[in-house]
């Protein structure tokens, strides 16, 4: 069975789009994809930001894209803001600063109250930045750290989404030491129980999961570490006794190319860089962040504050489309098991 979807499944609600580190490409993102919508699909969003930003990103970029604020007359085709200002922002684009990182904060934390009310359908982000973040004093990994926080939760997956491959991972934003040590039989089933869950939702019957190796040729029989005899081998084992197609530990270094041929709908990897590095090389402009094991759906583009081009207009807006897309899929399948 699927796991319940909670809160409420957010019907006529918008899916609410926070606008990420002001300094960042988010605003650019977020308006280029919303003004190469179609005008009745754009009704269906809401970004959470700055008005202010959102419109110097609306003169860089040269789109045209109207803003509907609460309480004001509406041009046609507008994109509906929820504004949440912040003092002290920076006029500009690229710099990283205190304000950015609170700013972010509260849009984010806006968004899980509105999705947490059922009154937003999904939440899609643009991207922060880690530094401004905790400069702003909020010490958290990142969006999948801090959603836990705000939801209550005392952890989170972050699953890696694109057309051809699909990795969910153990750990993510630790030390490579740390990622080894946590690495256990209990965490790596959970993972493959919630990959499970996940898939079955998103109309997979019978997700076929692969379970990557932590050690070179998953140890070779422990000439080069035991954890995954150990570790990983109980883990998968489990995971078969309870119905779930489980498969491994396979060699990390042959288990992406055969997922992506098409063997595997989900590889479960060990640690960030494990997962990342495969999933960026194939797929960098069409992969999602998408977050699981939380009571609120997120997902969100797959790249970071790009400070360096930040203001310029030039931010590919490609990701932000997808994202958007994969929001969608994910506020249909609540309102349909709901329904």
């Amino acid at each position: 069975m699927t796991e319940p979807l909670q809160p409420g499944p957010g019907n006529g609600a918008p899916i609410v789009i926070t606008m990420g580190d002001p300094a960042g490409v988010g605003a650019e993102v977020t308006v280029k994809a919303l003004a190469a919508l179609p005008v009745p699909e754009r009704a269906r969003y809401a970004v959470i930001g700055d008005p202010g930003v959102l419109e110097r990103a609306i003169a860089a970029t040269g789109v045209v894209l109207p803003l509907a604020l609460p309480g004001a007359q509406a041009a046609a085709g507008a994109a509906a803001v929820i504004p949440v200002e912040v003092p002290d922002l920076p006029a500009g684009f690229g710099v990283m600063s205190p304000a950015c990182g609170e700013a972010a904060y509260r849009y984010i934390e806006k968004a899980v109250a509105l999705a947490m009310a059922g009154q937003a359908a999904a939440i899609v982000t643009a991207p922060i930045n880690k530094a401004a973040l905790n400069a702003a004093g909020h010490h958290h990994d990142g969006h999948t750290g801090l959603l836990a926080h705000l939801t209550g939760r005392r952890g989170a997956w972050m699953l890696l989404a694109s057309p051809t491959l699909n990795v969910l991972h153990v750990s993510t934003h630790v030390s490579l030491s740390q990622a080894i040590a946590r690495a256990t039989t209990e965490r790596v089933l959970e993972t493959i129980r919630t990959g499970h869950r996940h898939f079955r939702r998103m109309g997979v019957a019978a997700p076929r999961i692969a379970v990557a190796g932590l050690n070179p040729h998953c140890g070779e029989g422990g000439l080069f570490g035991t954890e995954d005899d150990a570790c990983i081998a109980p883990a998968v084992a489990a995971a078969r006794a309870e119905g779930i197609d489980a498969t491994g530990p396979v060699p990390a270094d042959t288990v992406y190319y055969r997922a992506h041929r098409g063997a595997f709908d989900l590889v479960i990897a060990q640690y960030h860089d494990q997962g990342h590095i495969p999933i960026k090389l194939i797929a960098f402009d069409s992969a999602v962040n998408v977050s699981l094991g939380l009571p609120v759906d997120r997902c969100s583009v797959d790249h970071g504050t790009a400070f360096d081009i930040a203001g310029t207009g030039t931010a590919d807006h490609v990701n932000m489309l997808a994202a958007l897309d994969y929001a969608g899929r994910l506020a249909a399948t609540r309102q349909a098991a709901a329904a």
